[in-house]
This record gives C-alpha cells, sequence and structure tokens, in this order.
C-alpha cells in the first residue's frame, strides 16, 4: 500500500502523490498493461472492417454483424470475469486475460483467407474474452492498492489508461496497417495486400500484449501477493 500524504487541496502536493501513485510497483504496471491492452482492442475496430470487406468481400451489414460478435463477448464474459478474479485471485485472472489475448491475436497474424469469416470471428472472440477478464482482474488489482481517498483518482487513471491506448490503437495501428498493407489509399487496396497489413498489425499487437504479459509477471515476481 502506498503512503498518503496530506496534499491540504494543493495542486503540487495533488501531482506528486499522482506520481507517487504512477510509480507504484503494481499500480504503474497496471496502468500500462491497460494502455497497450486498449490499442490491440482499437486495432481490432480499425482493421476489422477493410479485412472483412476488402478480402473476404462481405457488404456493410454483414461487417457490422461481424464486428459485433466483439461486444457481445465482452458483454457475456464481464460478470463470469469479475468472479473468477475473486475466486481465484486477480494477477492470476490478469495473466490468463493476457495469455488468452495472445492467442487470439497471433492467430489473426496466422490465418490464411480461405478460413473466411469464420478464421476471423474465432480468434476475434478469443481476443475479446481475454480482454474482459483481463480489464476486470487489472482494475481489481489496481485498486486494491489504494485506499478509499485515492480511488477516485486511481479510477480517473484507469479510465485514462484506457482513452489513451484506444487513441493509439486508432492512429498508430492504423498507420501500421496501411503501411504494411504498401497502398497509399487503403480504401481501394487489393484483397491481398489488405490481408497481409491485417496479419502483420496483429503480429505487432501480439508482440504489445506480450509486453503487458511480461509487466504484469515481473510484478508477481518482485513483489508476490496474497491473492496468487
Amino acid at each position: 500500500m502506498i503512503p498518503r500524504p496530506d496534499t491540504h487541496g494543493s495542486a503540487p502536493a495533488a501531482t506528486l502523490v499522482e506520481g507517487a501513485l504512477v510509480r507504484d510497483p503494481v499500480i504503474g504496471p497496471g496502468l500500462a498493461s491497460s494502455a497497450l491492452v486498449s490499442t490491440v482492442m482499437m486495432a481490432t475496430l480499425v482493421v476489422g472492417p477493410f479485412y472483412l470487406s476488402r478480402t473476404l468481400g462481405l457488404g456493410a451489414a454483414p461487417v457490422g454483424l461481424v464486428l459485433s460478435v466483439g461486444p457481445l463477448v465482452a458483454a457475456v464474459t464481464g460478470v463470469p470475469a469479475g468472479r473468477l478474479a475473486d475466486r481465484f485471485g486477480a494477477r492470476r485472472m490478469t495473466l490468463l486475460g493476457l495469455l488468452t489475448m495472445t492467442a487470439g491475436a497471433v492467430a489473426l497474424s496466422l490465418i490464411p483467407e480461405s478460413l473466411g469469416v469464420l478464421g476471423y470471428v474465432a480468434p476475434l472472440a478469443l481476443v475479446t474474452a481475454g480482454y474482459a477478464v483481463f480489464q476486470t482482474a487489472d482494475n481489481t488489482a489496481v485498486m486494491a492498492e489504494v485506499g478509499p481517498d485515492r480511488r477516485g483518482v486511481v479510477s480517473g487513471m484507469l479510465g485514462l489508461s484506457r482513452n489513451l491506448g484506444l487513441f493509439t490503437g486508432a492512429s498508430v495501428m492504423g498507420a501500421v496497417f496501411t503501411h504494411a498493407s504498401a497502398s497509399a489509399d487503403i480504401a481501394s487496396a487489393p484483397p491481398g495486400a489488405v490481408a497481409t497489413g491485417m496479419r502483420f498489425t496483429f503480429l505487432v499487437a501480439s508482440a504489445l500484449i506480450l509486453v503487458a504479459l511480461a509487466a504484469v509477471a515481473a510484478v508477481g515476481r518482485a513483489a508476490p501477493r496474497s491473492d496468487t
């Protein structure tokens, strides 16, 4: 548990407290991994429509239906993920969520176009389910590190980390996809080029998840917790 100095409402003192929160050995990696994982999730929304429409030839309505699989899986997984985190411990479930996401992202980086929609949906469901498990467990682990008087601040920092990840996913991962597709106009890129760009983007996404996984695993080695 990090110390909670009296800030007396001063902005400089509040900034120092927030800096201490980021440097906490559990909170810091939790925030960083949340940002990385959110980057990957946004990549599914940026890359998926182009792959489904340009490579698999789906119309607008079928693309929307396929993309709805992600939110549906997250909704179904959310409550069980919370119960699992309570039962088996937040850190274990954080690791499980990241491993599941890695498996899904690696599968997306390898799928051939011949597998069609199912070849995209199955790994997407894995990524989304893993994200739901990770997000629930990561939030639990981070919030457990602070007392009631700091939970509002930490909750806001968790939201900020997710938003930063979403912005990064839309911009940086979108740029990675465009570059890997080797096309000046991705909307008119050949189907094969879009498929190549999609696979490379999720290869990068897999690396990002592995970085998050290493950060969470390092926390467990440095400061084992009672829920492990």
